[in-house]
Order: structure tokens, then sequence, then C-alpha cells
């Protein structure tokens, strides 16, 4: 009989690859599809900005009313416009609020 390998379940997996923010980034929830790949966020820091899809992601992360996301504002129109960098899944989302980084923002 062999020793028996730990092998962690695809929610440990992504949890401990999770994409925490930097600076300059926020983390906001999507509450209203735009159209021509543009989405209203309301922001952590208390911003509501419209946000973008950047080209390299329009087709790779699909985003839907009350994702979050972790947005980058732009460095013109700080407070008004930014590029949505990444989409959490369900599970990365719960991680991030158990540890604190989602402040303000209520996710319904």
């Amino acid at each position: 009989m062999g020793k028996k390998k730990f092998v962690p379940t695809p929610e440990e997996v992504e949890v401990s690859r999770i994409r925490i923010p930097r600076q300059g980034e926020v983390l906001g929830v999507i509450e209203m599809m735009l159209g021509a790949d543009r989405v209203r966020a309301n922001c952590d820091d208390g911003n509501v900005r419209i946000c973008r899809i950047p080209g390299r992601l329009r087709k790779r992360i699909w985003v839907k009313t009350g994702d979050l996301i972790l947005v980058q504002p732009w460095i013109v129109q700080t407070n008004e416009r930014g590029d949505v960098i990444f989409r959490y899944t369900p599970t990365q989302t719960n991680y991030l609020k158990r540890k604190g980084f989602v402040k303000t923002i209520s996710m319904e």
C-alpha cells in the first residue's frame, strides 16, 4: 500500500492563486451592462465608474450584473472611467469578503 497523495480540490487551487488588488486598482461590482463592451460598476472607493472591457479580454471574460471585478481607473477622469482587468468567480469573491478586501460595496 502506498501513501495517499494530497490532491487539492479545484476550489482550493482557485483560492490559492487569487489576484488581489495592487496599487491603483479598485474592486467593484457590476451594476449594469451598457453595451459596446462597457459596464457601470459601483467601486469600493465610493465612485461609480463606467468601465470598458479591453480588447485583449473581450472574448476571454464574460461578465454579468452582480459580478465582482477588478478595475484600473484611468489617469484622466479617474473618478468616472476605468478598465476591467479581472473578473472574480463566486468562490474567489467569498474569499475576498472573508479576508476583508471588499469594504464598502454590497454584493446583491
